[in-house]
């Protein structure tokens, strides 16, 4: 049977009461009866200008303004973003770097070889200019240089050959592991922890946008129940009133005694302050949506109206207990994390075993060296110190670079370096440490499948419970309707009291709450069962 068949026959005894006790709207939709979809409210605004802005939504729209507005969203997109920016600066390490550095020098210095003259002072001056490019390899953990030298010096000293005199040089250098760092050392290690900490920073985003999703349509669901329960407090405060007309109408007229109108005037008291209860319980259900859900910037943030655009339907799903359980061990994120973790301990341990073994690097060097500038040829034949110059010629800066790239003046060696610390290392420590750190993560990741499988069987429970739940408050809705009748007809030949009626009608403003309550639990048992097969348990909210 439809919800709107069962509730249209309770609307028909109530108008036969004097007084209609709706919950829901016509069609399968679980609504207000008789509700224009707005909040209701206490007092008419005093002008038009006054009226605040009606925001009609449903969940759906609901969720997708979330995902727009919703500020804690927002700094939980940084945190890819963040990742990726982690992954680029580990990478970095490999770039090419430019280097180059520029050096002025001056020195006097006193005499020390007879053939500079005598008891002068030597002065020397020199400006040299080094630029060059070096590079870590992302392969074999080898490093490179490459640098080219241009120098200018002068000098006092009358011996020297060339004054003034142009140098030029090129020199290259490379790096080579054999052993530690070879196949994986500390640049490499980063840049894998980095894009294991990026697959990370996507998981939790996946997770804030699915918890988000979840908490929004539980806080819709929270206003639509608040505005049911206004409904039917306002509708058992009209009933209420009613009694007491009537009540006072039977005294007037001596067929019942005034205690009767004393029982009714604490009956309308009693049903205003639950108005009055439920009236406070939208406004909070309303707040609790829209800091969810709008922008905060925009001025009439804490002004706009919501008004739910859509009810939860009573519609029963079949649910398969161990596809959900396969999908939750699966694509949870809390253990798509956990597992990342292990990996990144994993990575952590190979950089440690290739720490243990020793350092053996090979180290090649070659350089090339041109000069040039004046050169100045000394006369030694007739034994004057200083010898005086013969003759000079001038040698270019070009014919300079010209030794250095037709390879003239060279040198080149190789180095082989090995160290091994003795006794235990802070890699052998470390190592130690990874081991079992992975064993903790494992023995977690194990338990945590556990907790998902108690926690996704939980949520199928809980939508069972919840279906069964709204069978069995629709019929105690039915048989408090019938009650009802029964007691209502009874006081209409005098067979029964005041106080029976409206203990009768307590009873049924309970049960159409309990009926509203039980609908709207299984809507969310449904969401929730969908939740935890994506994010942990208590994500979404209530």
């Amino acid at each position: 049977m439809r919800v709107k068949a069962q509730i249209s026959a309770c609307m028909r005894l109530f108008v036969a009461g004097a007084v209609a006790v709706v919950m829901f709207g016509s069609g399968p939709k679980l609504s207000a009866s008789g509700q224009d979809q707005t909040t209701p409210q206490t007092a008419k605004p005093l002008s038009a200008a006054a009226a605040p802005t009606v925001l009609k939504v449903t969940p759906d729209e609901a969720v997708r303004m979330a995902l727009e507005n919703n500020l804690g969203l927002q700094a939980d997109r940084l945190g890819p973003q963040i990742g990726t920016f982690g992954v680029a600066q580990a990478k970095a390490a490999y770039a090419v770097n430019l280097e180059s550095v520029t050096t002025t020098r001056s020195a006097t210095s006193p005499p020390t070889d007879f053939l500079n003259g005598g008891d002068a002072v030597l002065s020397a001056d020199s400006v040299r200019t080094n630029a060059g490019i070096g590079q870590l390899v992302p392969w074999g953990g080898g490093r490179y240089t490459v640098g080219l030298d241009a120098a200018r010096a002068t000098t006092s000293n009358p011996t020297g050959l060339f004054n003034p005199q142009l140098d030029s040089g090129l020199a290259a250098s490379y790096t080579q592991p054999l052993l530690r760092n070879f196949k994986f050392d500390s640049f490499r290690q980063n840049v894998a922890v980095s894009l294991k900490n990026e697959e990370i920073a996507d998981l939790q985003l996946r997770q804030s946008v699915t918890q988000m999703s979840s908490r929004v349509r539980n806080s819709y669901f929270n206003l639509v129940n608040a505005i049911g329960q206004l409904q039917v407090a306002q509708k058992s405060y009209e009933l209420a009133q009613t009694s007491l007309r009537n009540n006072q109408k039977k005294v007037d007229l001596g067929t019942i005694a005034p205690i009767d109108i004393v029982q009714a005037e604490a009956e309308v008291a009693r049903t205003e302050e639950q108005v009055i209860v439920a009236e406070g319980q939208i406004s909070s259900a309303e707040d609790a949506l829209r800091v969810l859900i709008m922008n905060p910037s925009q001025p009439d943030f804490w002004t706009t109206k919501l008004v739910p655009g859509e009810q939860p339907t009573l519609a029963p799903q079949p649910l398969d207990l161990d596809a959900a359980i396969a999908n939750a061990l699966k694509n949870r994120t809390d253990i798509a994390q956990a597992r990342k973790s292990v990996e990144t301990t994993d990575i952590n341990m190979k950089y440690l075993r290739n720490q243990k073994l020793p350092a053996l690097d090979i180290v090649g060097n070659y350089d090339v060296v041109g000069t040039a500038g004046t050169q100045r040829v000394f006369d030694y034949t007739q034994g004057i110190i200083p010898p005086p110059i013969l003759r000079q010629s001038q040698r270019s800066f070009g014919d300079s670079l010209h030794d250095v790239f037709n390879n003239d003046f060279k040198t080149w060696s190789l180095q082989f370096i090995l160290s091994y610390p003795i006794g235990t290392s802070a890699a052998d420590a470390g190592l130690a440490q990874a081991r079992l750190q992975r064993d903790q993560q494992t023995t977690n990741l194990r338990d945590l499948e556990t907790v998902i499988v108690a926690q996704v069987r939980d949520a199928a429970r809980q939508v069972t419970t919840a279906l069964k739940r709204v069978a069995t408050t629709q019929k105690a809705r039915e048989l408090a309707e019938q009650n009802l009748q029964a007691y209502e007809k009874r006081l209409a030949v005098g067979l029964s009291d005041t106080f029976l009626v409206i203990q009768a009608q307590r009873d049924l403003t309970g049960q159409l709450n309990n009926e509203l309550a039980a609908i709207i639990a299984y809507n969310r048992a449904l969401i929730n069962f969908e939740t935890v097969q994506v994010v942990p348990f208590g994500g979404g909210g209530q």
